[in-house]
């Protein structure tokens, strides 16, 4: 295993296999190579099946044991069947986070090929918020979500980003996770670092204690050390990275770009190790590299940043008790 100098070995990776993406979600940090309506061929910058298999395979030798692919929306290549066939030969326990509206056609096939789990991007039950926020339709994510709990890419996990708009929907987001068997809730902080909008932050701390007053437990998983609140048939896990070096601390996961550049932390792209037109002992020698320039974000590469503050900036919009 690859363990960089602040002891954190490098367990999984997240490969992203394109930028382009068929929605415009206004929280988004990559403006990406363009939009498209359907899936289409791989961009020349983007990595053939065969480098994303070489990576694979180099990055089980260093014991990496999980693969997840993101974009963009990695849907939108139609190649990437052959990515999971081809990724599932080295490392099986592949997931995919995708926005979901392309899913339906193609969930059984990408659990043919291997893929054993999906994450997908719901912000609001509500058609009109969901445009608003995602420049696309909800009507089709959501038969993505059916389509995914019916083949098996059990835990289907809803990713919701936690940021002014989407808090009124939390309850009903909770509700929904907790009649619907196979689904999981995973709050992500929005992170105003990447995109700027600082005015839509919440006090992601008044959150959490939110849903600790009224959650069955409380655990705390190993990776990034995240809460999740268990409710009666709901799980809701909470991604907080923002000014919280607990969570880069324990952080055991590297990057792929979609032009095939290693990358240490999302935050960073001054991090990045080329790998195209390496062989394999120049592509083992990158994982080291990479590895060994891995800092946390907060704590290590930035360490004057301002503490939480609890109690700052959560808007009243969470009165309403889950039903339980």
């Amino acid at each position: 295993m690859l363990v960089d100098s602040f002891g954190r070995g490098v367990t999984d990776v997240r490969i992203s296999v394109t930028k382009r993406c068929n929605f415009s979600c206004v929280y988004c940090h990559d403006e990406g190579l363009g939009p498209v309506a359907r899936p289409r061929a791989a961009h020349e910058e983007e990595m053939s099946p065969l480098e994303v298999e070489r990576l694979v395979r180099v990055a089980r030798e260093f014991d990496i044991h999980s693969v997840k692919f993101t974009g963009g929306e990695p849907l939108v290549r139609p190649d990437l069947e052959e990515i999971v066939a081809r990724t599932v030969r080295h490392i099986e326990d592949v997931s995919l986070t995708t926005n979901g509206s392309m899913l339906a056609a193609r969930a059984e096939g990408l659990r043919n090929a291997g893929l054993k789990r999906v994450n997908i991007s719901v912000d609001s039950l509500d058609p009109t918020a969901f445009r608003e926020i995602r420049g696309g339709s909800l009507a089709p994510v959501l038969a993505g979500v059916q389509a995914a709990l019916r083949v098996g890419l059990k835990p289907v996990k809803l990713n919701l980003v936690v940021f002014r708009p989407t808090l009124p929907h939390l309850p009903e987001m909770i509700e929904f996770a907790s009649r619907t068997e196979g689904l999981r809730l995973q709050l992500i902080e929005f992170m105003p670092e990447l995109v700027g909008h600082r005015d839509w932050s919440v006090d992601i701390d008044a959150v959490k204690r939110w849903l600790e007053s009224r959650a069955d437990r409380v655990l705390v998983r190993e990776m990034h050390h995240r809460r999740i609140y268990l409710f009666k048939g709901a799980e809701v896990e909470v991604v907080d990275p923002v000014r919280n070096p607990e969570f880069c601390m324990n952080c055991h996961r590297i990057r792929v770009t979609h032009r095939g550049e290693l990358k240490g932390c999302l935050n960073r792209n001054d991090d990045l190790v080329p790998t195209r037109g390496l062989d394999d002992a120049g592509l083992r020698e990158a994982f080291r590299t990479v590895v060994a320039a891995r800092v946390p974000y907060y704590g290590g590469y930035v360490r004057d940043y301002a503490p939480r503050a609890p109690g700052t900036s959560l808007i009243p919009l969470l009165p309403l008790e889950p039903e339980r």
